[in-house]
């Protein structure tokens, strides 16, 4: 059976990436009542979720044996 962290932290990873991107290359594209780049920093924070989850899946894995 396949661990549940994997889909979803594959899924934070490519939102993330996709949201970093957005805040990288297109900045202009803000919340209209902040003067933050949201989409870098959510990005960053989703990022960082899906690959600590995918990391986790990973040892639970290799410890399981």
């Amino acid at each position: 059976m396949m661990d549940l962290r994997i889909p979803v932290g594959g899924f934070f990873t490519v939102a993330g990436l996709i949201l970093v991107g957005m805040g990288v290359f297109a900045p202009e594209t803000r919340a209209a009542l902040t003067t933050a780049n949201v989409n870098l920093f959510c990005g960053l924070v989703m990022l960082a979720f899906g690959v600590s989850l995918l990391l986790l899946a990973r040892w639970a894995h290799r410890h399981r044996r």
